[in-house]
């Protein structure tokens, strides 16, 4: 295989990763957020992480096609290194992500208190002048509990 075959295949390999990673946000795109996110990232580090497969000539392979080749012919002297691999990028990738989550929680508490904030002063400009006024004239009186039951009987 000579350089332009090898950047080709690796051109048309990156194009239809993308195509099953923009599938996969598709089909996940119901699900609960922190259910959703983390599945993502594990789809993207099977799709798009790499493996050595010559190491005197710095061919690369994707780690998941090396894997289940090997598997597959059972043959076995790279499905270890690119398993390795694998988890190395997971690690990473999943680190990587426990930190952009925990910087993005603090704006999210913060937007959700404005959120309600807003809601609220919502609610109250929606009430007329007439309205304002009832709620500050009404009453709050609260009628005594009767020891006998709930039920309250007028006297005659």
């Amino acid at each position: 295989m000579i350089e332009n075959d090898y950047l080709l295949a690796w051109g048309a390999y990156a194009i239809a990763a993308l195509g099953c990673l923009l599938v996969w946000f598709r089909i996940t795109s119901w699900m609960w957020r922190y259910l959703r996110e983390p599945l993502r990232v594990l789809v993207a580090i099977l799709l798009f992480c790499p493996t050595i497969v010559d190491p005197a000539k710095e061919l690369f392979a994707p780690a998941v096609a090396i894997v289940a080749l090997d598997l597959l012919f059972k043959v076995g002297s790279n499905a270890w290194r690119a398993v390795a691999d694998l988890a190395m990028y997971g690690m990473i990738a999943f680190a990587v992500y426990l930190v952009f989550v925990a910087i993005r929680w603090p704006f999210l508490s913060r937007a959700k208190a404005r959120k309600a904030a807003r809601e609220e002063q919502q609610e109250d400009s929606d009430l007329t002048l007439r309205e304002h006024l009832e709620q500050e004239q009404e009453p709050t009186y609260t009628p005594p509990r009767s020891s006998r039951g709930t039920r309250v009987e007028p006297r005659l």
